[in-house]
């Protein structure tokens, strides 16, 4: 049934204050509607669960060519697997696959858990240290790096353009335009590389290998190897801070996780629901649609919001406590059907692994204030200190 009035909020999902915490925000337009009209932006905000996840499902109806809350960016990404439909996007993504997928990644699953305790070991071993920069940080490099092969002398700047490519989905507001300085050279960067730049064997060489052979168009090279960049970068480094961030604040929950580290896939999946890395991204409704009675109409813009699906109590009982034996399997962080998140397999492992190390060194541990992060798209911590380590 159509409903006789438009839900509205004149919110704005972008300002300090809401980037902060945006939860109370979320509760709000769930309570509103399925659908609700954003006037500073005029867009529609998608907020509840089961809507989110059916926008997802239906690539033709809720169109990636509108992915980013601005045109400029969104002109930008004409061509990139992030911003195209199927077929073309399909090509694309079996590039990425090949290397990002669940089978490709499981191979490397010793090396990494390897690679995880011996950072582990080095942080308990000084006492205190920062869950940001001295552990979400510093291990997706370690691994990332390597496995896209990319030259040394882009280390120091990776991180501000992996945040740059997230941020610039937004509106265009000041984050916004500050992340477009960022991208510009970071693309001219990848622009001057060339397949003998990339370590021999690598998922980088390998974007090259697949230009050479005719599957995918040279001119797709750099946006495909930005994109391995990207997806092995943000969303692990967040994932991991705001673990040992939730864990921290929540020692019950922490107790139970050493008592049994097999709980650890259970703990990540809630991690990932209760404070999601990835916030919202945008789609263009490609013709007419009723979402939960409200009326969108054809080339209107949409804004999923993955963090407020992940908290709706239509879905999840209780959804503002944290469980790690909830083990919500069916969250929204990672997105959902063609466009799920092309690195969720590696962002696990190293995930997994970083948490096994601690669950099964550290018996107890304390957190300081978090330094927050904002970013229009991403949710993050830029510090987290860490002291009081208490050895099992």
């Amino acid at each position: 049934m159509t409903l006789t009035h438009t839900p509205r909020s004149d919110v704005d999902l972008f300002s300090d204050e809401v980037l902060v915490d945006p939860y109370p925000v979320y509760r709000d337009l769930r309570d509103r509607g399925g659908a609700v009209h954003l006037s500073t932006l005029d867009i529609w905000a998608i907020p509840r669960y089961a809507d989110v996840r059916r926008a997802l499902a239906d690539w033709a109806g809720f169109s990636s060519r509108g992915i980013a809350l601005n045109e400029h960016v969104n002109r930008m990404l004409v061509g990139s697997v992030l911003a195209s439909d199927p077929p073309f996007h399909d090509t694309l993504r079996a590039v990425l696959s090949e290397r990002l997928g669940p089978r490709a990644v499981r191979p490397l699953q010793a090396e990494i858990a390897a690679r995880a305790e011996r950072l582990v070991d080095e942080l308990v071993e000084k006492g205190s240290f920062d869950a940001v920069t001295d552990l979400a940080v510093t291990f997706p490099f370690s691994v990332v790096f390597d496995l896209i092969g990319i030259p040394d002398d882009a280390r120091p700047k990776m991180l501000g353009w992996a945040d740059a490519t997230f941020t610039v989905f937004g509106p265009l507001n000041e984050r916004t335009l500050g992340g477009l300085d960022a991208i510009g050279e970071m693309f001219g960067w990848l622009g001057t590389l060339q397949a003998t730049d990339l370590k021999e064997g690598s998922m980088g060489r390998d974007i090259f290998r697949a230009a050479d052979e005719g599957r995918i168009g040279r001119e797709s090279c750099i946006p495909l190897l930005a994109a391995y960049t990207s997806a092995g970068l943000d969303t692990t480094i967040n994932a991991i801070a705001n673990a040992v961030h939730l864990l921290g604040t929540h020692p019950d929950q922490w107790d139970l996780l050493t008592a049994d580290p097999g709980l650890v896939p259970s703990a990540l999946n809630e991690v990932l629901r209760y404070d999601a890395p990835v916030q919202g991204f945008g789609r263009t409704v490609t013709e007419d649609v009723e979402i939960d009675g409200v009326p969108v109409r054809s080339g209107c813009q949409v804004l999923l919001l993955y963090g407020s699906g992940n908290r709706d109590e239509r879905r999840y009982p209780e959804p503002d406590r944290f469980d790690v034996n909830r083990n919500p399997v069916d969250h929204l962080a990672f997105g959902y059907g063609t466009h799920a998140c092309a690195g969720q397999a590696l962002a696990r492992l190293e995930a997994h692994a970083v948490l096994m190390a601690l669950a099964t060194r550290v018996r107890r541990f304390r957190v300081g204030e978090p330094v927050r992060h904002l970013n229009n798209v991403v949710r993050g911590l830029e510090r987290l200190p860490v002291d009081g380590l208490v050895l099992r």
